[in-house]
């Protein structure tokens, strides 16, 4: 998720005296008052407290949509929904089994999504300003997300091989030290960015269509860009699950060059280890066909509405609420 939000604010041209009338905030829900150029220590923080709870308050759905995406799995791990699963799962291996993992989840989304925001409000705003003269551009959001989904992944894609390995059925490692230890001396440092060019693949379109489609619902649902809670849930949860849908096939490619599942691989006598998102789709498609692309899309769908939704609220909140706290502490100390 990666998220986005467009402050277009004509507001701040009102004249001077106006201004100092209204004060720095005119109501709770005036959003539109609020500054474009908010410190990049404020995207940082909103950014991180959003990515840490959009990865961790539906990761049990995420450990099944990643179980459900496995090309060839054990008896036992195979799932008919997400319901099924979970009570499977708890049943058979423990009330935190579907936690496995959630440390560096929530060791990765901080970092990652503070870097995530910081760029993408600062590319976003440089490139409205050309494009549109400091207007709403979709491009400039598009273009916005991609740079920024950059070096988001470049933080947190060690952090998804770690934790989909441990998610899998019968995963090997004690723990999350174990993994990364396992992993780097078996595989090499390499293993840990082996899905990064898939990852952007995904992640790219995943953003673009994310980005469109929400600035999209809040035309329609929030046009004078106030500070909306549900507005931003609504439209948060609408692009999460759009986006989740159309990627799906790149995410269950992304899963295999993260997992290398032995048995699958063995399968059809690859051997070594499988890299490269060309080859990744030509394993897919020979062990399950076209219907194999689509594993695991009603997890993915399922995590993604209301993670999304999550993100873009506490975002929203986090922006607005450390801006305006900000304005005061600046009017406070301003001269009388």
């Amino acid at each position: 998720m990666e998220l986005s939000s467009d402050r277009a604010v004509a507001s701040l041209e009102m004249p001077q005296d106006q201004s100092e009338d209204d004060g720095a905030f005119k109501s709770e829900g005036e959003y539109e008052s609020l500054p474009p150029h908010v410190s990049v220590l404020t995207h940082m923080t909103a950014g991180a407290v959003a990515g840490v709870l959009e990865h961790t308050v539906m990761y049990p759905v995420d450990s099944v949509k990643t179980r459900m995406q496995s090309l060839q799995p054990d008896p036992n791990a195979q799932y008919k929904s997400v319901y099924e699963a979970l009570k499977k799962i708890i049943r058979t291996e423990g009330v935190l089994r579907p936690l496995r993992g959630l440390n560096i989840t929530a060791l990765g989304a901080g970092p990652a999504h503070a870097l995530y925001f910081a760029c993408y409000e600062q590319v976003k705003r440089s490139l409205s300003d050309i494009i549109q003269s400091g207007g709403n551009s979709h491009i400039a959001n598009g273009v916005a997300g991609s740079v920024a989904t950059v070096l988001h992944d470049a933080v947190m894609n060690p952090a998804e091989v770690v934790k989909q390995r441990m998610q899998m059925y019968n995963s090997p490692y004690r723990g999350l030290l174990d993994c990364v230890r396992t992993v780097t001396h078996t595989e090499g440092i390499g293993a840990f960015y082996r899905s990064y060019s898939t990852q952007l693949t995904m992640n790219i379109p995943f953003q673009a269509v994310h980005f469109i489609t929400y600035e999209l619902m809040q035309e329609q649902l929030n046009p004078h860009r106030r500070y909306n809670p549900s507005s931003h849930i609504v439209s948060g949860a609408v692009a999460g699950a759009v986006s989740a849908a159309v990627t799906t096939p790149l995410d269950v490619c992304k899963t295999l060059l993260n997992t290398q599942e032995n048995v699958a691989l063995s399968s059809i006598n690859v051997s070594g280890h499988l890299t490269g998102m060309a080859n990744a789709f030509r394993t897919v498609y020979r062990l399950g066909g076209a219907p194999a692309f689509f594993k695991g899309a009603q997890a993915r769908v399922i995590y993604q509405m209301p993670s999304t939704a999550i993100a873009w609220s506490v975002y929203e909140f986090f922006k607005y609420f450390l801006t305006k706290q900000q304005q005061e502490q600046e009017a406070g100390s301003g001269p009388l």
